[in-house]
């Protein structure tokens, strides 16, 4: 299937004031330079906030992660996951069509949505609140059939269990996901056969279908106030920002030293203190910088390979606004600018800015 950009769009993306929190934090828990293996969970919460994902909101999670918008649409439009159309304001549909799912009765389901949302896929109906389509195997087949709404799973439905659904979402309320014919979990029908004191006992729901009645978001538009903002990966003071690579765990107290341990540790330590002063704190040099852009304005620093918008961003902030000052700088200078750019370093180098800037200065 071909999947492309709607062709209406609107003007402007942006992530609610929570939810650019959870996407900071998101990106923190990749190292340094490794900021793009969280494009998939921020187009889902970009997705999950408005439904569907516009350009603008692609454009947005590129330039947070300073990718290129091409590599973002590629990984937008490859996973069937994300919604490239406008979605029913209320729920989004998908249908598992696979194997498990047509023997048990999913054309039964497919029918229930021609005739209560719109008779061809990606079509919202009338009153706005619904949109549907097939999808491939969902991995319930236990549960078959069975069907996605939001993020989770409504499994084990007949025609009749998926029109109620519908009508109850449609009134606003939030049905309970999981299996809908009683089931705990993926146990046989005719009961669960161990665990028994478990299933029978305290515990009414599965793992999945228990968050979803905790979280109590299964199809709502997510404004990021709903689930708590945690970041359980940083480190013990509460910096963020680090990544999972510098985060340490705390550390397990010492045990007791002797007086002659203390004493060769006491000098172990005074002789790293001396090298430590000795080195240099940031190798290279500073290069000349500007308070601000010369009066005809900053120049498109973006024009070199490697720069986006966060790191034209951060170029400016250390003074750097013109190409003709990049093209001057030393290789100590190199070296000094390599050091500081926070999350980025090493592009100066790799990416050759400086023989791009002289080009650009001499046009």
């Amino acid at each position: 299937m071909l999947r492309r950009l709607h062709n209406d769009q609107p003007e402007s993306f942006a992530f609610t004031e929570a939810n650019l929190a959870w996407a900071n934090e998101q990106i923190t828990k990749y190292p340094a330079g490794r900021q793009a293996s969280a494009v998939i969970p921020l187009l889902w919460r970009a997705q999950e906030q408005e439904g569907w994902l516009s350009q603008r909101a692609i454009e947005a999670v590129a330039d947070m992660l300073d990718m290129a918008y091409i590599r973002v649409f590629e990984v937008a439009s490859f996973y069937f996951m994300f919604q490239l159309q406008p979605v029913g304001s209320v729920a989004h549909i998908q249908i598992c069509g696979t194997t498990s799912c047509m023997i048990c009765g999913a054309e039964d389901l497919i029918a229930v949505c021609q005739e209560k949302i719109a008779t061809k896929p990606h079509v919202i109906s009338d009153d706005g609140k619904f949109s549907w389509e097939e999808v491939e195997c969902l991995g319930a087949c236990t549960n078959a059939p069975m069907a996605q709404i939001g993020k989770d799973y409504y499994e084990d439905l007949t025609a009749e269990k998926l029109a109620d659904l519908l009508e109850r979402l449609g009134k606003g309320e939030v049905p309970q996901v999981g299996p809908q014919n009683g089931r705990f979990g993926s146990e046989p029908l005719g009961g669960v056969t161990n665990l028994k004191e478990f299933v029978n006992g305290a515990i009414t729901l599965n793992a999945s279908a228990q968050l979803a009645h905790d979280i109590g978001d299964t199809v709502k538009r997510i404004d990021g106030t709903e689930v708590p903002l945690r970041a359980p990966w940083g480190d013990q003071s509460g910096r963020r920002g680090e990544g999972l690579a510098n985060a340490q765990p705390p550390k397990a107290p010492e045990a007791p030293k002797s007086a002659v341990q203390q004493a060769a540790a006491e000098k172990a330590a005074a002789e790293n203190t001396k090298e430590t002063a000795s080195e240099p704190e940031a190798p290279g040099v500073k290069p000349q910088t500007l308070e601000a852009a010369r009066d005809g304005g900053p120049d498109d620093l973006k024009r070199i390979k490697g720069v986006g918008p966060k790191l034209e961003a951060l170029l400016h902030r250390l003074g750097f606004f013109h190409f003709d000052q990049v093209a001057a700088w030393t290789a100590d200078e190199v070296a000094w600018v390599d050091q500081n750019l926070e999350g980025f370093k090493g592009r100066v180098s790799r990416d050759e800015w400086v023989k791009q800037a002289k080009e650009f200065a001499a046009e």
